[in-house]
């Protein structure tokens, strides 16, 4: 096989977030340990999702935060682009001429809640207000918690703590992995189970985007990738291709893959103010990720999905 000689570099392409750079370091130091002869650069780009503070959808959705990414990847700029699966639109196809090369090992999918006084979710009192701008919370907020009122909230996760503690809204949700990328898991006060806030799909994954060309650059990261990562990643966004769900699709839903090798998916799909919510949840048994992610799609669109994710404007 052909292996990269001690003075190869790979230039990764990143956001320059805190967030994006520490999931860049993480990527630095696992490739590190892996294959000691690979130099690393990070190439840093500011994405039109990052500048803008308005609502997604007039971007064109989550893609906002990858185009730019993409395009640097693409013109040769870069040979390595780090990527939260969840931030990459499933609805359609990677940009022609790049594929995923490896998810790193999954870090925890569930939510936190962040409040300053120490409350639980269980205890915001009537009117308190969450900072989310996440359609998937609030649709969910409005099933478990419709007492409390969502106020829209942009910028990185470190920006958002600054809002937070100026006083623009009461309490946070975020999503756990972030706070530990960043370190800030001392702001946690209390970590949601995902029975009460369901994830987002693609939740706690890194994923790894090379040219398809570009054979020594996959060949040196693939090792990187973890098999379960893989199942449960084929299975979710096959799901949200199937579904077709944009950026305003209150879509959730989470892949286990157990130790004796079964795999489970649930997902479900809520409207926007709560009061739809659709469930599925099927094991694999002898199916293919994807045929378990086609599978719970189906079983979703069967009881009406497809009515409420047109019905949404975006």
């Amino acid at each position: 096989m052909y292996g990269m000689s001690s003075t190869d570099l790979i230039r990764i392409v990143s956001r320059s977030s805190p967030m994006a750079l520490a999931q860049v370091e993480r990527v630095r130091a696992e490739l590190a340990a892996l294959r000691p002869g690979i130099r690393t650069e990070v190439v840093p780009v500011t994405t039109s999702g990052d500048r803008w503070m308005g609502d997604l959808s007039a971007l064109g959705g989550k893609g906002a935060f990858t185009k730019e990414v993409d395009a640097a990847l693409l013109a040769g700029e870069a040979d390595l682009a780090v990527h939260c699966v969840k931030d990459v639109p499933a609805d359609r196809p990677l940009p022609a001429g790049t594929v995923f090369a490896a998810y790193l090992k999954r870090d925890d999918i569930r939510d936190a809640l962040i409040h300053p006084g120490g409350l639980t979710l269980d205890q915001m009192p009537e009117g308190a207000r969450i900072g989310t701008s996440s359609v998937r919370r609030i649709a969910q907020l409005a099933v478990s918690h419709p007492h409390v009122e969502c106020v829209p909230m942009r910028g990185n996760a470190n920006r958002r703590l600054e809002k937070l503690d100026a006083g623009e809204c009461d309490a946070l949700l975020l999503a756990v992995s972030g706070l530990e990328r960043i370190g800030r898991t001392d702001r946690i006060t209390e970590i949601l189970p995902v029975e009460t806030m369901c994830p987002p799909i693609g939740a706690g994954v890194l994923a790894l985007q090379c040219r398809e060309d570009d054979a020594a650059t996959i060949e040196a990261v693939s090792g990187l990738g973890d098999a379960d990562a893989w199942k449960e990643i084929t299975a979710e966004r096959m799901l949200l291709h199937v579904l077709q769900g944009h950026c305003n699709s209150p879509i959730a839903g989470f892949a286990r893959a157990e130790r004796d090798g079964r795999l489970s998916l649930r997902a479900r799909v809520f409207s926007p103010d709560g009061k739809t919510v659709l469930d599925a949840h099927e094991w694999a048994g002898p199916l293919d990720p994807a045929t378990l992610g086609t599978s719970v799609a189906v079983a979703l669109l069967r009881q009406g999905a497809r009515e409420v994710i047109d019905t949404i404007p975006h």
